[in-house]
């Protein structure tokens, strides 16, 4: 049953992945990607780690892509059925599928043959990740936020900016 279900939404978490990347309506891409995201919080229950899940669907579900939304709603960009075949993107995507398939069979070489234990409760506990994220890691944790303040600050500037242009 329980492979049934990692199948399932694995299965589904390719798809809408897959959605988010081809599909010309950035709303629709949007709402895939929180599709994409539950279905890695189910996957996360599944390997025993029910406060990561809970803090992927409260977090980035939650939060980061509600910021998403906002900033696409309120920069108004519609799907551009205009587009045409660049060159330059489509090298660019060659190379980044290069190099993924790299790191993929980098890490299949250096990780196959190896026999993984199960998650064991102190892997997954709540202590040591809160200690590390307020202690280790505050300040990054900080400045983090801040950029996403000073980027949606910025967008909203620009986006005022060229309505205020074309009128």
């Amino acid at each position: 049953m329980e492979m049934a279900v990692f199948l399932l939404f694995a299965a589904l978490a390719l798809v809408s992945s897959l959605v988010v990347v081809l599909h010309r309506n950035p709303i629709y891409a949007v709402m895939s990607l929180v599709v994409t995201f539950v279905s890695i919080a189910v996957m996360f229950v599944l390997l025993g780690a029910p406060f990561l899940a809970a803090v992927q669907v409260l977090v980035y579900t939650g939060a980061i892509l509600v910021l998403f939304l906002f900033v696409i709603m309120l920069l108004n960009v519609s799907g551009d059925s205009s587009r045409g075949f660049d060159l330059h993107k489509a090298l660019a995507a060659v190379v980044a599928a290069g190099f993924a398939l790299l790191l993929l069979t980098l890490f299949w070489g250096r990780y196959h043959g190896l026999d993984l234990s199960p998650l064991q409760e102190s892997d997954v506990a709540l202590k040591p990740l809160a200690r590390a994220l307020l202690d280790t890691y505050l300040l990054p944790f900080e400045i983090v936020g801040l950029l996403l303040l000073a980027a949606v600050t910025a967008a909203t500037v620009l986006a005022r900016r060229s309505q205020d242009t074309s009128s």
